[in-house]
This record gives C-alpha cells, structure tokens and sequence, in this order.
C-alpha cells in the first residue's frame, strides 16, 4: 500500500503550490516511508508516498499511459495484475513497469469509467484524464482503503488519510457532531461521513467523476443476495465446501503476490488459522505468524495461537500487552485513526503491526471477514434463537426479554432511534445498537442533542429497501455488518489505520470478491447451522488443520476498555480529560452525567446490560475526549496534539520537469 494526495481547480487551471502538496503527503509519510512523487500541471496535482511491494524498482508513481495524457497514483494492490497486464499486451498496449498501478491507465484507456468492474483487489485510486479534463477518485469494493476529500476555494483535494487535507492549511478542523453520534449509536466510524465536518469520505464501492468544476458520486458495486428461498442449496454440500476451499485457495495465491515476503497474523480462533495454513500450503513453506498475547487484559489466547502456529509448522512471534500497555498506545491509536475508537483490541493490533514492521517486513495477511460472510458473531445467535422463539410462541416473549433488557438502562424514551435501520426490518445487530443509542441519555450534553436535531444515523446507510425486502433476515443482518462494522471499525480502527501507522499492508483473503459473492449466494444454514457458526468455514478448515482446531468456537478478540481507562494506575490524562473543565471546552457531553456514571462503574454493578452499556458508552467519552484534544488543538489534558508539518519545496530536490510542469521529487529512506 501507499498513501496518495492532491487536487484539482474546480474554477479553471490554477496551479496547486508545490508546498501544500509537499506538506500534504509528508502528513502521510508514513504509509510510504521509501518513495515520494508528485505531478503537477495546470489544475491539477497528484501525489503519492510509497510503500515498494511490486516491481520495486520501476514502480514509482505517479504513472502516466504512453503519450502522457492519462495520470494514476494508487494506495493498494490489482492482485490479479500478472493476467491484466498480458491482456492489456494482448490488446497492443505498452507497458513501461511491472507494477498493477501502471493498468490503470490502460484500463482507463479501453473502459473508461467501466474499469472499475474489471479490477479486483483493495485500492483508492486518483486518475488524470488530460485530454478530458477529468478526474477520478475511486474506491475498493467494500472499503479497505480509505479516501477522504474536501471542497474548499474552488479546490478539490483529497487524502488517503485526513491528516493529508489538514496540512493542505487550506480547512480547518471542525468537528462534526453526526459522524460522532454514528460513533455512539453503532461504536464504528461512519461509512459515508467523518468525524471533522467539510471533510468527507468516498463511501466503498463508489467513485467520483469531476469534470467541468462538477463532481458526481457514483456506484459500481454492492453487496447482494438472493431472494429468500432462491439460495444455492445442495443435498449433499461437498461440492459447495469444494468450491470455497479452491476460491480460498486463490485468494491466499493472489495475496502471496509481490516482491516482498509475506507473513500472517493468527489467534487463537479459526479464520486466521485457515488463512495461515493455506498459505503456508501455497507457498511450500510455513509463512510465519504473529500473535498478541493479553496479561489480564481481556481473553488470553496465546495458547490456543501457539498450538495452531506449531501445528501448522509457523515461526510464531507474540506480542504480548497488559492494561497499562493498552492505555498507554491510546493516544497513538487515537492519533492514526483520525477519530474516537471505542474498542481497545485496535490499540493491541497497532502494537502488532509494529512488530511485523521492526522484523522488516511490509505484507501481513490477517482472516478479517469470515465473521461477516458466515455470521461469526454472537448477535447472529442471538437472532436465530429470537426467531425459534417468535416461531413457538409468538412475539410476545422475545419482546417482553427485550424490554426487560432495554428498561434496565432507565434512559430517556425518546433518545431511542426513531426507525430501525431497515424500516421495520429487525437485524441481529439491533438490540446493542438500541442500547448504545440509549446510553446516549447518561453523556450527551443538551447542547449535543441540540445541534443533532432530527438526525439518525441510519439515514447515513444507503440501504436499498427494495432489495433488502426480499432477503433472507440472517443475510438481512449480515448486510448491515459489512455496512457498518467491516468497513467501520474491522477495515477503520483495527485495519488500515493501524497497519499503515507503521508502514504495513494489511490483506484479507476472506475479503476476496470471489469468496464474498460465493458466500452471499449459499443458504443461510450453512452459514449459521443450529448454533455452529461459519459452518462451511470449518469443513474446509478441517481439510487443512486438525479437528480441535478446526471446531474452536468463536472467540472476539477483545482487550480490556473500563479495566484501563478507570482502574486505578491510570494515566493522569484520562481524569484531565473527563474533568468538568474538558467536558465543558468540547460542550459535546454533560459534565454531571458522566461523572455519575464514572461513580456508578467504580461501584462495580453486577455484570447487567446497564454495566456493559456504561463501559462501552464511558470508554465512548474517553476516546472522543481524546481525539479532539489531539486534533483540536490540544487543551484538555497533558498529551501532545498532532499539528502538520511545514515542508518547504527546496528541501526536496527536483529531478525532472517538463512542459506539462511535472515534478519528480524523491525521498528515499
């Protein structure tokens, strides 16, 4: 992966300054540590740090086509690029390197707008096409790469991360009070907004067209599934476990691809370990693995990882971390995922990626994804369960049970989410967002409800009801999982942000296009049969791993949150930040609500939805505290916050121009 930047006059042909480029991908440098490169001409201005995985040597971007007229910069990987680029051959292109970022252009040249249906991997994707006078900002399928912009003066410009569109100098951080109610409502960063207000997000699967100072969002993929009843069904599956264990197998073959070694990360439960050991079959060699081990910090899985690692034959580094470990990396989390990240385990897997960065390697494969596919979480049970019951006894007992659960937390009625998500559609995924939604009651601030107004989060969706309709309710909600929580907080907080922090791609064989059409298209029950989660999963893992391995039950991988940010031995910044004077400054919460509930968790409540509500919400606070100290200037407690560098153009030398005032500035590390 890489980082990318730049902009485009929507007024006419001004030149953007070199320097706010500069400081523009210095803010990233990070994702590409070893390459950095520019190209500007009249309205335009593209740039990119790279992280060298492919054709190390001639792959340096931005790339143009043969004659110049159409320019690429990529953060991510075409892992199908050894088959285009001997079709593109075929087809009498001329090809200048070896890396996928250079099909682009070619792709470009013979589809137009239609090259994103051909390319298959995980990218956010710039293209200059001269000649029109227009610019494309795309994005992967279900948004492993992220890219942000923002209009301001007339200009476009855009990111790989916001830090990026900050140092332009050219918006102010605002915060945007939707993107933070998205947060408290679902725990996951919004798919289609952002926490800082005038800066936004390419959604997954969509792409601006800019042409003419007009800019068009547009989609060429979602997610579907067959109607209800219309899903494939065999009645003997063997072929259907065939099929998934060869589409598996060529997904790992096409995330092996590069120039680099690849490693793997494994824990002590069943998709990572299916995705080690099939690419340690691929490669003919055990690919070695990294683990994180927790010290009374959450579920320990170090022994489970340690068996799988040696069984499988894999060199296995741990990681291990405790709670003071857990709170001390917060800040540097909070820092990298440019907003509030609710879940700790995020912070362990920033610690991870260093690990595999500082053993000198770039490629980590991960199993993120079987989870969403083949319904891995608890609420999908918990779903399966209510639907027994609704089928015996009616609705009565699954909503007395509900409500029962819902009126422990004594909130406010009328903070509760006005429509579900999928107007009348109930997900498995809606009780806990209901919960959340009604912590809400005991922390905001009435200027926070103030200024949210009418708003829901679920409006922010983008869910076709005309298609959801006619959906099995398990793909229902497996729908809304890769809406929110893959792309949200899988892919977000605990993906991307953390790998790249330290200059290491993440990929995700589970996340194949391939393998998520194969598992939207078979029968619920092989997904979720009785209470066996991800059922088809483990009858190929137990081709590939032994038995116990292959039927471990699911286990999140979750580090500890209130343990450590209120136990004692906690850092002096978290009280400075919830302290009535930090709470007042961010006007977001109030004061006296959230130093009740802090009174309240210090008594240790017995383990009900209202405690576990409180951890997540006051965990909530804590983090968003945090980020806006970091991005808002600082002021609310001792921690540093992150402010852009100032790069000046003569400390980069210029290698090259031309008459279209191309710039080639290279800072290898």
């Amino acid at each position: 992966m890489c980082g990318i930047a730049g902009a485009f006059d929507l007024q006419g042909r001004r030149e953007f300054p070199t320097s706010r480029l500069l400081a523009m991908t210095a803010a990233i440098a990070h994702r590409g540590p070893e390459d950095e490169q520019v190209h500007i001409e009249p309205g335009v201005a593209l740039g990119a740090r790279r992280l060298a995985i492919v054709d190390l040597a001639g792959g340096r971007q931005p790339l143009s086509n043969e004659d110049g007229t159409v320019w690429v910069a990529q953060n991510g990987e075409i892992f199908e690029y050894p088959e285009l680029q001997q079709e593109l051959i075929a087809r009498g292109h001329t090809l200048s390197t070896r890396c996928d970022t250079e099909l682009w252009v070619h792709l470009y040249e013979d589809l137009g707008q239609g090259m994103f249906a051909k390319t298959r991997g995980q990218f956010a994707v710039s293209l200059w096409d001269r000649k029109e006078r227009t610019l494309i900002l795309g994005r992967d399928r279900v948004g492993i790469c992220p890219l942000y912009y923002a209009e301001v003066d007339g200009w476009l410009i855009w990111g790989s991360e916001i830090k990026a569109i900050l140092a332009s100098g050219m918006i102010d951080a605002r915060p945007d009070r939707k993107g933070i109610d998205v947060f408290f409502n679902t725990f996951c960063a919004s798919t289609s907004r952002t926490f800082f207000e005038g800066i936004k997000i390419i959604p997954p699967g969509r792409y601006l067209v800019v042409r003419d100072g007009r800019i068009a969002m547009k989609q060429y993929w979602d997610l579907d599934f067959p109607d209800a009843g219309q899903e494939r069904r065999l009645s003997d599956p063997t072929p259907l476990i065939d099929e998934l264990e060869h589409l598996m197998r060529q997904a790992v073959e096409r995330r092996l691809r590069g120039d680099v070694p690849v490693v793997s990360y494994i824990s002590g439960g069943l998709d990572s370990t299916v995705v080690l050991g099939l690419s340690s079959r691929e490669r003919g060699y055990a690919v070695p693995s990294f683990t994180i081990g927790l010290n009374r910090a959450g579920p320990d899985e170090r022994s489970q990882a340690a068996e799988s690692a040696e069984a499988l034959g894999s060199k296995l580094t741990m990681v291990t971390m405790d709670r003071t470990d857990i709170i001390n990396a917060y800040p540097e989390l909070i820092r990298a995922a440019e907003g509030p990240v609710m879940d700790s385990s995020a912070a362990c897997l920033m610690q991870l990626a260093k690990a595999v960065h500082q053993q000198g390697y770039k490629v980590a494969l991960t199993g993120e994804g079987a989870d969403e596919a083949l319904a891995g979480y608890p609420w999908f049970k918990t779903q399966q369960i209510r639907q027994k019951l609704i089928n015996r006894f009616g609705t009565g007992i699954p909503s007395a049970i509900r409500n029962m659960v819902v009126g422990s937390m004594r909130g406010n009625p009328a903070h509760l989410p006005t429509r579900y998500a999928t107007q009348g559609f109930r997900t498995a995924q809606q009780d806990v967002y209901d919960l959340m939604a009604q912590a809400r009651s005991f922390v905001y601030s009435g200027d926070m409800w103030n200024h949210l107004g009418s708003y829901s989060v679920y409006e922010d969706l983008g869910i076709d009801h005309d298609r959801f309709k006619h959906w099995a309710p398990l793909n229902q909600s497996l729908y809304v999982g890769y809406k929110v929580m893959l792309a949200g907080l899988l892919l977000h907080g605990k993906g991307d942000r953390v790998a790249m922090n330290s200059s290491v791609e993440g990929r995700y064989p589970l996340l194949d296009d391939d393998v998520i059409a194969f598992c939207a298209s078979i029968a619920p029950e092989y997904k979720l049969k009785g209470l066996t989660d991800k059922w088809i999963l483990r009858q190929v893992a137990a081709r590939t791993l032994p038995k116990k391995i292959a039927n471990r039950p699911k286990t999140m991988f979750r580090a500890s949150r209130s343990e450590a940010f209120f136990d004692k031995g906690r850092p002096a910044w978290v009280d400075q930040l919830l302290s009535r004077e930090s709470l007042a400054k961010t006007g977001y919460f109030d004061p006296d609500g959230v130093i009740r509930e802090r009174q309240a968790l210090a008594g240790r409540l017995r383990f009900t939805p209202r405690r576990i509500i409180m951890d997540l919400s006051l965990t909530c606070v804590a983090a968003t505290q945090l980020w806006h100290h970091t991005f808002f200037g600082g002021g609310l407690c001792d921690l540093p916050s992150w402010s852009p560098e100032r790069v000046s153009p003569a400390a980069h030398p210029t290698l090259n121009g031309s008459s279209t005032h191309r710039e080639t500035l290279s800072t290898r590390n």
